[in-house]
């Protein structure tokens, strides 16, 4: 009798095992219509990608654009801030089913879920006033640079000297700043010539200053950062739904229509453009 309660307690676990096995190996994009809802993880600091305003209401790039993909298709978004040190865990223990938040595509990632289309590209750029007459690189020759302390752009500077750090004056002692508004007030004053920082960044803090079209916006070679949507392996019907609705947005001059009010450009990738 003993040995009979024993194999009906294996065979239980191994059926529940095999359901849950089941589960998660299965599209979700069925569930997720049937429910009328998504969730997407965030890091909800990440200005201006996705964050919370002073009164706790959700706000940036990534939730505009993410409410007007499943729009269409009758699917509300619920936002969840995460651990983002986490997100892949989270994802794939179905606390959430996309990643949303200037997330970064890279090989690694490849290899723990899937990716939509790359929405975005983020670079790090030199940001020059108009009047400087600095348009290229090859303009700070002699000239002062300015970034952000600890940034992707002090790092890039320094890792690939050929592009930019072998034409500055200060090459080897680069004005340090804690953040973008202070260096654009020096930058405003010429007390540097040039300030290296992320593309998105300068988009978004010059739109919202007013003051885009008083500044150049240099690409000069480094490398660059392509932003996509993350989701299980296995989701890939919800992968095909989101890429669908992206190239319907750029279509129909919504995508352009976002970007512009948070860059005060069109930040879509060709790729997104055919």
């Amino acid at each position: 009798m003993k040995k009979i309660v024993i194999l009906l307690i294996a065979l239980l676990v191994l059926t529940g095992c095999s359901g849950i096995h089941q589960k998660e190996n299965v599209d979700q994009f069925s569930r997720i219509k049937e429910n009328q809802k998504v969730i997407i993880g965030l890091d909800d600091t990440f200005v201006p990608m996705g964050f919370q305003e002073k009164d706790g209401s959700l706000t940036g790039f990534d939730i505009e654009l993410a409410r007007a993909v499943f729009k269409p298709l009758g699917i509300a978004v619920d936002f969840q801030a995460i651990d983002w040190d986490m997100k892949e865990q989270e994802l794939n223990n179905q606390t959430i089913d996309l990643i949303w938040n200037g997330y970064t595509r890279n090989e690694s990632r490849e290899k723990l879920v899937a990716f939509s289309e790359t929405y975005m590209k983020n670079e790090q750029i030199l940001v020059t006033l108009k009047s400087s007459g600095i348009k290229r690189f090859a303009d700070m020759q002699g000239k002062i640079i300015g970034m952000q302390t600890n940034s992707a752009g002090f790092d890039v500077f320094n890792g690939q000297p050929s592009i930019l750090k072998n034409y500055v004056k200060n090459s080897d002692d680069p004005i340090l700043y804690d953040g973008f508004n202070e260096a654009l007030i020096d930058l405003k004053a010429n007390r540097i010539d040039g300030l290296l920082i992320d593309r998105v960044y300068a988009n978004y803090y010059l739109e919202q200053a007013g003051e885009f079209n008083n500044y150049n916006l240099i690409s000069g070679g480094f490398e660059t950062e392509d932003f996509a949507v993350g989701a299980r392996k296995t989701d890939k019907k919800l992968i095909q739904a989101i890429n669908t609705q992206l190239h319907q947005l750029v279509a129909n001059g919504e995508f352009a229509k976002i970007s512009k009010k948070w860059f005060g450009e069109n930040v879509a990738p060709a790729d997104l453009l055919q």
